[in-house]
C-alpha cells in the first residue's frame, strides 16, 4: 500500500491524502443524506399546508417526496422522528425570528414584552382551505398546524426529554432575555430564571394552542396575547 508523503505524516501538518480523500467522501455522502432527508420534511410541509393542516401517513410524504419507503426508514424510525425532525425546525426558526425582532430594543422589559406577544401569534394554529392562499409560519411551508400542535402537547407529557431538547433554542432565548431584565430591575429578583421561563413558555404555547376552558371567546379589537402579557407581568394581586 502507498504510503502518504513523510512530511504529511508529521505532527501538525496539514491532513494526509488519505484523511482528505475519506472527509471528501463523508461530506459528500452526508450532503446527499441531509437532500434526501430535507426532501421528506418538505413533502410532509407541504402535505399540512395544502390539507388545511390535517394529518398525514407516511406513505403519502414517501409518495410527495419521490422516494422509496425504503429510503424513509433509513433516516427515520416511523412517524414520530419525522414529526420531531419538524418540530425542531419549528421552534429553531421561530427562535431565530424572535431573536431578530427583539435585537433592535433597547428596552430589557420591553423585549420580554415583544417575545411573548411574538411568540403567542408564531404559536396560533393557522390553516387553510385547498386552494387558498398559504399560511403564514415560523417555518416556510410548515404552518403550525393542528398536527404540529397535537404533537407538541403530546411531546411535552409523554416525552419530556425529547420536549427539551427541541424546545432548547427557545429557552435558551428567554433564559437570556428575563436575566437581562432582572438584571435591569425590572423583573423581581429572586425568582429562578429556569422555573419561570418554563412556566411562562407554557402559558403561552396552552392559551395559544387551544381556547379557553372557561368558555370566554376573544371579543372584537382585544388581543389575547396582550391579555395573557399583562397577567403573566402583573399577577392578579391588588399590590
Amino acid at each position: 500500500m502507498t504510503k502518504p508523503p513523510a512530511e504529511a505524516t508529521t505532527a501538525d501538518s496539514a491532513p494526509t491524502w488519505r484523511e482528505l480523500a475519506v472527509a471528501r467522501s463523508l461530506d459528500s455522502a452526508r450532503t446527499r443524506a441531509e437532500n434526501r432527508v430535507q426532501r421528506f420534511l418538505d413533502a410532509a410541509m407541504e402535505l399540512m399546508a395544502e390539507n388545511a393542516g390535517k394529518d398525514f401517513t407516511v406513505q403519502e410524504v414517501v409518495e410527495r417526496s419521490g422516494q422509496s419507503l425504503r429510503s424513509f426508514y433509513q433516516y427515520f424510525g416511523g412517524k414520530h422522528e419525522l414529526l420531531l425532525a419538524l418540530f425542531e425546525e419549528l421552534v429553531r426558526s421561530s427562535a431565530e425570528q424572535l431573536e431578530a425582532k427583539v435585537a433592535g430594543i433597547d428596552d430589557p422589559l420591553e423585549k420580554v414584552h415583544v417575545f411573548v406577544i411574538e411568540h403567542y401569534h408564531m404559536a396560533r394554529p393557522s390553516l387553510r382551505a385547498k386552494g387558498g392562499s398559504a399560511p403564514k409560519s415560523a417555518v416556510k411551508g410548515a404552518p403550525t398546524t393542528p398536527v404540529m400542535v397535537d404533537f407538541a402537547q403530546r411531546l411535552l407529557t409523554e416525552h419530556p426529554a425529547e420536549a427539551a431538547r427541541a424546545f432548547a433554542p427557545m429557552v435558551a432565548l428567554f433564559n437570556r432575555l428575563l436575566d437581562d431584565a432582572t438584571e435591569a430591575g425590572a423583573i423581581r429578583p429572586g425568582l429562578r430564571t429556569g422555573f419561570l421561563t418554563g412556566t411562562m413558555l407554557e402559558a403561552i404555547m396552552f392559551n395559544a394552542f387551544s381556547t379557553t376552558i372557561a368558555g370566554v371567546s376573544v371579543r372584537k379589537g382585544e388581543d389575547p396575547a396582550e391579555e395573557l402579557w399583562d397577567l403573566l407581568f402583573n399577577g392578579i394581586g391588588t399590590t
